[in-house]
Order: C-alpha cells, then structure tokens, then sequence
C-alpha cells in the first residue's frame, strides 16, 4: 500500500498546531510559578495584566471561567473607584 504523501501546506498546519499546543503548554506550566504566594484575587491580576483570558487563567488557578469574570471585574471596578 503506497504512503499517502502529505501536502506541503498540510505539513504546515500540522506544525503550526503543534506548535501552538507546546506554547499552550509552556505558558500555564510558567503562569502557575506567578505570584504563588499572592491570593488568588492577585494571581488572577497578574495573568490578565499578561494577556490571558478568562478561560486559561481559570485553567491555571484551578477554578471556573465565571470566577475569574468576576474577579476581574472587581478589579477594574477598583481601580476606577481609586
């Protein structure tokens, strides 16, 4: 039975997928050493100041979306009280 050849642009996005799953990988393993001591108000901060949303940051913490949503909220509900 000959082997399917794969197209170039095929290759492509395979690595492309890859490589976006280890970068997925990479940044919760380094967002789980931020601020391990802070609260988990504080964390939640942190990882939304670097760019991450709702749905990774609560992967991260090991809580829900909705948790994460509302913290978040609060947070910019301070600071335009302050």
């Amino acid at each position: 039975m000959p082997r399917k050849s794969i197209e170039p642009n095929e290759r492509l996005e395979q690595l492309l997928k890859q490589l976006i799953e280890q970068v997925e990988i990479l940044t919760k393993v380094a967002s789980i050493q931020v601020a391990p001591e802070k609260s988990i108000t504080e964390r939640a901060r942190v990882l939304k100041m670097a760019g991450l949303d709702n749905q990774t940051i609560a992967d991260i913490l090991n809580t829900s979306q909705a948790t994460i949503r509302t913290l978040t909220s609060n947070l910019r509900g301070q600071r335009r009280s302050s």
